[in-house]
């Protein structure tokens, strides 16, 4: 079952995805992809742009109304791995309301895509933007594509 489009069925209260997570201004941006595509290190640059780091590599996301809260497992809140450095300990904020989903993808991006992509997260729409992690524009762009989402999720 792919957990951002869950096939019909019951629906749980709470799921655990493989992403990344960082909040700013009380909206958080999950950082989607395949293993070894940029997570983490584009959660590391965004940190360093005045993110909060909320999860790293797996995100706990629950239903709350009409907002989706992603926080971290317990097991690695306020760790980040840092290729090259290992496992350190960060700052981090424990919930936030997700606005934002960011795939990484290092496939062709749409030079002008549609405004209007969103993908379910427990039967609500999330906006979607693609990015490539690797790209020194990753973070401005995570960073304007949140802009835009405006205050509508705090």
């Amino acid at each position: 079952m792919n957990k951002f489009n869950p096939q019909p069925g019951p629906r749980l209260s709470a799921e655990t995805l493989h992403c990344s997570t960082v909040a700013q201004d009380g909206r958080a941006v999950l950082i989607t992809g395949p293993s070894g595509s940029g997570k983490s290190d584009l959660t590391l640059r965004l940190i360093d742009r005045g993110y909060d780091l909320v999860s790293d590599d797996q995100t706990v996301i629950k239903k709350d109304g009409e907002r989706i809260i992603a926080s971290a497992p317990p097991t690695i809140a306020g760790k980040l791995e840092v290729r090259g450095i290992g496992i350190v300990e960060m700052e981090r904020v424990d919930s936030a309301p997700v606005a934002l989903i960011v795939e990484l993808t290092s496939s062709e991006i749409q030079r002008l895509p549609d405004d209007s992509r969103e993908r379910p997260l427990l039967g609500i729409k999330v906006p979607l933007v693609s990015v490539d992690a690797m790209t020194a524009s990753a973070p401005s762009k995570v960073a304007l594509a949140l802009d835009r989402m405006g205050l509508k999720f705090k």
